[in-house]
C-alpha cells in the first residue's frame, strides 16, 4: 500500500499524458516514496515494467516497501537520473516507453530527513539528497568565498539580496561555524532589511533553494537527462517533467522546444487545480510539461 503521508503531485494529469500500457517499460526518475510509480503500474494491470531511480537511501527503502505488491515488475536503482543511459545499458534495456521526473522535494526530505532541507527546525546543515556526495551545505557555507556564495544565492536561488546574505555568512563564520538549518535561517533573516522580506514565503526560502541546488548539482543533472532521456525514448514515448521553481521550468521548456526529436504536448504547463492545492499545498507551485518522441528520429 502507498505511504499514507505521501501525496503524489498532479497524479491524474501524469497518468493522462503518460498513457501507461501493457508490456511497456517506464522510468520514474525520482521514485520518492513510490506514489507515481504505483499508480503507473496499477493502471497497466499486467506486464509493464518500471525502473525507479532515487539516490535518497531512506526514500528508496520506503519505496521498496510501498511497491512490494508489484514484485519483480519494479527495478530499484539508487542512482541519480543523470545516469539514465548508463543504468539502462547495464540492465540491457535499449528503449523505454515513458519517462517521468518529479523534481520536487518529498515530504520525507522536508519533514523527516533531519538533513537541513527545512529551515523550521534545528537540523544539521547537510542538504545532500545522497549521503555519498562529498560536499554538503555546511561545507559550502564554511569554505566558499563571499563572491561564490553570492553567485549561488543569486543564480540558483534567484535571491536579489544575495550579496548581503553572503557577506553576513562570511562575517559570522569568522566567529563561529554555521552548522544548522535554523541557524542559517536566522542569519538570513537578520541580513536582509525587513522592507525586502517577501510577503508570501519565508525570507530564507530562495537562499536555501540556491544552496540545495548547488550541493546536489540539480540543474546540471536536469540538463543531462533532458538530452539522454530523449535518446532512450522509443518513438511515441512520452517525457513528463514536474518542476517546482522557475529555473527548472525554463530549462525544461527550452530543452523540449529546442529538441527536433520532440513534439511538445503542453503549450502551457499543467498546474494543480483548486481541490488538489487545498489537499496538498505543496502542489501549488508544481508545473507539468510533456513532450513526445517523434518516430522519424528513431535511431
Amino acid at each position: 500500500m502507498p505511504d499514507p503521508t505521501h501525496i503524489p503531485v498532479l497524479l491524474e494529469e501524469v497518468l493522462e499524458y503518460l498513457q501507461p500500457q501493457e508490456n511497456k517499460v517506464y522510468v520514474d526518475g525520482n521514485l520518492g516514496l513510490g506514489g507515481h510509480s504505483g499508480a503507473i503500474l496499477a493502471r497497466c494491470n499486467g506486464n509493464a515494467q518500471l525502473i525507479g531511480f532515487d539516490w535518497d537511501e531512506e526514500a528508496q527503502r520506503r519505496a521498496v516497501k510501498n511497491l512490494a505488491s508489484f514484485g519483480d515488475r519494479v527495478t530499484f536503482v539508487r542512482r541519480n537520473f543523470a545516469d539514465l543511459k548508463e543504468v539502462l545499458a547495464e540492465l540491457g534495456i535499449a528503449r523505454i516507453d515513458g519517462l517521468l521526473l518529479d523534481l520536487g522535494l518529498s515530504s520525507l526530505q522536508l519533514d523527516e530527513s533531519d538533513r537541513g532541507f527545512s529551515f523550521k527546525r534545528e537540523e544539521p546543515l547537510d542538504m545532500r539528497m545522497d549521503n555519498r556526495i562529498s560536499v554538503n551545505a555546511a561545507d559550502l557555507v564554511a569554505t566558499a568565498s563571499e563572491e561564490e556564495l553570492a553567485d549561488i544565492f543569486f543564480h540558483y536561488g534567484e535571491e536579489r539580496q544575495a550579496r548581503p546574505i553572503a557577506r553576513a555568512i562570511c562575517e559570522t563564520r569568522k566567529k563561529s561555524p554555521i552548522t544548522t538549518s535554523a541557524g542559517l535561517a536566522r542569519l538570513i533573516y537578520a541580513a536582509i532589511p525587513v522592507r525586502f522580506h517577501p510577503k508570501k514565503i519565508h525570507v530564507a526560502t530562495k537562499a536555501f533553494q540556491g544552496l540545495r541546488i548547488a550541493v546536489n548539482r540539480e540543474l546540471d543533472n536536469l540538463a543531462t537527462v533532458l538530452k539522454d532521456g530523449v535518446d532512450v525514448l522509443a518513438p511515441g514515448g512520452r517525457f513528463c517533467i514536474i518542476s517546482f521553481h522557475s529555473l527548472e521550468d525554463r530549462l525544461v521548456k527550452r530543452g523540449f522546444k529546442a529538441d527536433p526529436r520532440l513534439q511538445v504536448l503542453t503549450t502551457r504547463p499543467v498546474v494543480a487545480g483548486k481541490e488538489e492545492c487545498n489537499q496538498n499545498p505543496r502542489s501549488r507551485s508544481a508545473k507539468l510539461r510533456v513532450a513526445e518522441k517523434l518516430g522519424e528520429y528513431n535511431a
